[in-house]
């Protein structure tokens, strides 16, 4: 969330900067939060002159009854005071609610480098390889898994209704093999730690990185347990640190994780929803950085080109889109995707989205830090990035590695993970 002071103090600024985003209620939003903050100071302000009141009366009091006269009146008069201050804290209590709320929902303000408007307006900022042209008996992957035998789709409707596909064989073993190559370069050669996060949280963990109260519709929850299912490892990997207050030695920190992920994708029917464009549970693997404030720019750079010399590694060709303001999500102060070329469906397809969120969810999260002993506490700046999500990554992959026999050439760096060259047609 954003910061109270910096609201009341460059309310304009804020203002301007989350114009960029095109949502105008934000605005609106930011002129409650200092109407009511506004109206919370001066509740405090009043509440402390009547307790202030009630304390020297209760002296007068005392005085009053040593000296046997009758105090009754001015107790009677405190006994309204006392009324007056309950009503207040009760208004104060109310508009602290309601600017937290607000707080919670008003999103984090964009970079100066980040284009203003909505998706139109993503810029390349660099592109890697060439993408493949198309040929005749170039298929798209729910035609080529079929043919391999390695992409059950409609078993998996079966089980859990459409979105969540079943990998067979040699499918579940390339998904098992990216994960792996993915943790050994992210652990061996990026310097991550490696952690197994769980795949349920609570909703407190869910509200530290953004996910509630926005996008609680898109989650999965186990209401008998009030746990949700994780829509991806960043919600478990930036609360590890819930809470706690770090040292500068602690800093920075940089964890890497896979886990499947759950998302119920609410208001996408009919879009994507062929093949395993768009479904409900994915694998992932992600990278969450804690870092101190002014190493956060340099470390987005940083861990998006950490994301990138996986697709390098796997030779497929890729592009970095800078997204635009109305394109990055709540938390995020800037955001670049990775998009690979699928020539069996002729598009670009994201495969990770590597995101500075500031201290946005640091805030939320309450995840502070020391630079000295006895220093004023400050709150960190919170990273994450897919390093790289599967489904789309496994797309790319089989289209672009096709061969016009119906069998997929493997990229070298998976032979030692596969244990072959290639897969054959079933």
């Amino acid at each position: 969330m954003l910061d109270l002071k910096r609201v009341r103090f460059e309310a304009e600024a804020v203002k301007e900067q989350l114009a960029k985003r095109g949502d105008d209620g934000t605005a609106a939003s930011v002129d409650e939060v200092l109407n009511l903050d506004g109206e919370r100071r001066e509740i405090i302000q009043r509440v402390e002159q009547l307790k202030a009141q009630r304390n020297e009366a209760s002296k007068e009091i005392a005085v009053l009854k040593k000296a046997g006269r009758d105090a009754e009146p001015l107790i009677r008069e405190m006994r309204e005071v006392s009324d007056q201050i309950d009503e207040l804290d009760r208004r104060l209590a109310s508009s602290e609610d309601r600017i937290e709320k607000l707080l919670l929902e008003i999103p984090n303000t964009p970079f100066a480098a980040v284009p203003a408007g909505d998706e139109s307006a993503n810029r390349e900022v660099r592109a890697w390889g060439a993408p493949i042209e198309a040929a005749p008996w170039r298929k798209a992957h729910w035609d080529l898994g079929a043919a391999l035998g390695i992409l059950d789709l409609e078993r998996g409707a079966r089980l859990s209704g459409s979105g969540f596909p079943v990998d067979i064989g040699q499918g579940a073993g390339l998904q098992r093999a990216l994960i792996n190559f993915m943790l050994d370069v992210h652990r061996r050669e990026h310097g991550y730690v490696e952690v197994q996060p769980p795949y349920l949280v609570r909703s407190e963990t869910m509200l530290g990185t953004g996910q509630l109260p926005k996008l609680a519709d898109d989650a999965y929850r186990i209401d008998s347990d009030e746990l949700w299912l994780i829509p991806t490892a960043e919600v478990p990997l930036t609360n590890l640190h819930g809470g706690e207050m770090l040292s500068a030695e602690d800093l920075p920190r940089h964890y890497v994780a896979y886990t499947p992920c759950f998302r119920r994708e609410a208001g996408a029917a009919g879009r994507d929803t062929r093949g395993i464009l768009r479904v409900h549970q994915f694998d992932k693997v992600e990278l969450v950085r804690v870092e101190r404030p002014e190493d956060s720019e340099a470390a987005l750079e940083e861990l998006t080109g950490q994301a990138e010399r996986i697709l390098q590694r796997l030779g497929l060709a890729y592009r970095v889109i800078l997204l635009a303001a109305g394109d990055i999500a709540q938390s995020s102060a800037m955001t670049y995707d990775l998009e690979v070329w699928s020539p069996g469906v002729e598009r670009w397809l994201e495969v990770s989205s590597c995101s500075n969120c500031t201290d946005y969810q640091a805030r939320r999260a309450d995840i502070r830090f020391r630079r000295e002993r006895g220093g004023k506490p400050e709150f960190v700046h919170t990273l994450n990035g897919s390093g790289l999500a599967l489904p789309r990554t496994m797309i790319a992959l089989l289209e672009n590695y096709q061969r016009e026999d119906g069998s997929v050439e493997l990229p070298e760096a998976l032979h030692p993970y596969m244990g072959c060259t290639r897969i054959e047609p079933a």
